[in-house]
C-alpha cells in the first residue's frame, strides 16, 4: 500500500492504479466520485498532474470572449443568455466595427486569442462566418478560437454542407481552433431534458472527430450539477477519452457546475454541487482522462479562491483572465479577475505563473 493510505478497498485500488500510471475504469471513476474521499483523490490527481505537466508551472491566457449574437432557436433550459429570434428588444447581432473594437481592446492589454461563440441564429449561414473570419484575420494577429460544435452543426445544416465541408471552409477563412462548448452532458437522456432541440451526443462528437481529422485542435467541456447522475458524468468522460484515444485532438478538459439564476432548468434541480463536489469532480477527471494533457480550473463559476485550490486537485491551468464574459454572468455568476489577480493567486501556491497562448505554448513568465 502506498502513502495514499488505507480506506475503502475499491477506492484504494483505483487510486493505486492511477498513481502507477494504469488506466482506471468507469467503475473506478464512479467509486471515486461516490467515495467523497477528497483528500486522497486530490493527492492522486496532483501526482497525475505532475506526471503530465510541469508541476511547478501554472498557465493562463489573456483573451476575450466575444458573444457575437444572443439570438438562438434551441431554447436550452439551462441558458439565461439567449433570446429567441424576433426579440427586437434584447436580441442582438454585433456589427463588425463593434467586434473589431473589442479585438483591439484585447490586443492592447496583451491578449492573444479571441474566443467567439453565439447562438444558433436562424439567418446566419456559412457565408456570414467566412466573411467575418476573413475580415478579422486580415486586420489582426489573433488566434481565432470560435464556434462550438452545436454552432458548426447548425451552420452546416443551414448551408447544406457536410460537417467536414463546413469545418474546412471555416478553417480556410481563418478559424484556428474550436472550443468545447455545447457538450453539457454527452448522454441523450439528459440532453432531451435540458436541451431537446440541441445537437445529440453523437453529433457533438462527430463535429469534434471531423475537426481532429482536419488537424484542428479543440477543447472538451462538461457542464454538470443539474439532472444528470454520477454515472452520466462518467459516461461523458468515457466518450471524451475514447475520441482522444482515436485521434488525440483534445488539448484540454474544462468542467464547471450549472449556474441556475435566470434559467428554467433551476426548477428541476434539487441539489447543487458544493465547492467540495467541484474539486472532487475535477480531481477524478484528471485521473480518468489520462490522455488529455491539460485540466483547467473553472474560477469563472467557482470564484478565485476555489479556482486557486483547484490547482492542487489536478488542474494545471487557470484558464482565461477573460476580459469579457456574458453567458455565465447572465445566469447570475459574475466573478472577475485581472492578470495581477492570477499572478498573485498562482505565486501564493509557490508556483510559477506563465502566460500561454490558446495552443498552450508558453509566452511569458511572470
Amino acid at each position: 500500500m502506498s502513502s495514499l493510505g488505507n480506506g475503502n478497498g475499491r477506492v484504494s485500488l483505483a487510486l493505486e492504479k492511477a498513481v502507477a500510471g494504469e488506466r482506471i475504469t468507469d467503475d473506478d471513476a464512479l467509486a471515486l466520485l461516490r467515495s467523497a474521499d477528497l483528500v486522497r483523490v486530490g493527492k492522486a490527481a496532483d501526482a497525475a498532474r505532475r506526471e503530465r505537466t510541469d508541476g511547478e508551472v501554472v498557465t493562463f491566457i489573456i483573451d476575450r470572449n466575444v458573444n457575437y449574437t444572443n439570438v438562438c432557436h434551441t431554447d436550452c433550459d439551462f441558458c439565461g443568455f439567449y433570446r429567441r429570434p424576433g426579440d427586437r428588444a434584447e436580441g442582438y447581432l454585433l456589427p463588425k466595427p463593434v467586434i473589431f473594437k473589442k479585438i483591439e481592446e484585447a490586443l492592447a492589454i496583451g491578449g492573444t486569442g479571441l474566443l467567439m461563440q453565439g447562438g444558433h441564429h436562424p439567418d446566419l449561414g456559412i457565408d456570414y462566418y467566412e466573411d467575418l473570419f476573413r475580415s478579422i484575420k486580415s486586420r489582426y494577429p489573433i488566434h481565432l478560437h470560435a464556434l462550438s460544435p452545436p454552432e458548426i452543426h447548425h451552420i452546416s445544416r443551414r448551408s447544406r454542407l457536410t460537417i467536414a465541408e463546413a469545418i474546412a471552409r471555416l478553417r480556410d477563412a481563418g478559424l484556428d481552433s474550436i472550443p468545447g462548448g455545447g457538450a453539457e452532458i454527452l448522454v441523450d437522456r439528459v440532453r432531451d431534458i435540458i436541451a431537446p432541440k440541441k445537437t445529440k451526443s453523437a453529433e457533438w462528437l462527430g463535429v469534434m472527430r471531423e475537426a481532429h481529422r482536419l488537424g484542428i485542435s479543440t477543447t472538451a467541456t462538461m457542464m454538470y450539477g443539474h439532472v444528470e447522475t454520477l454515472e452520466d458524468r462518467v459516461e461523458h468522460m468515457r466518450l471524451i477519452r475514447g475520441l482522444q484515444d482515436e485521434l488525440g485532438g483534445f488539448r484540454a478538459f474544462i468542467s464547471w457546475t450549472f449556474q441556475p439564476d435566470g434559467t428554467r432548468l433551476a426548477a428541476q434541480v434539487s441539489h447543487y454541487p458544493t465547492s467540495f463536489d467541484y474539486l472532487l469532480m475535477q480531481a477524478v477527471s484528471r485521473l480518468y482522462l489520462d490522455n488529455v494533457d491539460h485540466i483547467q480550473s473553472s474560477w469563472v463559476t467557482q470564484g478565485m479562491k476555489v479556482g486557486q485550490v483547484a490547482l492542487s486537485f489536478g488542474a494545471d491551468d487557470m484558464g482565461s483572465v477573460m476580459i469579457e464574459e456574458n453567458v455565465v454572468s447572465a445566469a447570475g455568476t459574475t466573478h472577475r479577475a485581472s492578470t495581477g489577480d492570477f499572478v498573485r493567486a498562482i505565486r501564493a501556491l509557490g508556483k510559477k505563473p506563465v502566460q500561454r497562448d490558446t495552443l498552450y505554448r508558453h509566452l511569458k513568465t511572470w
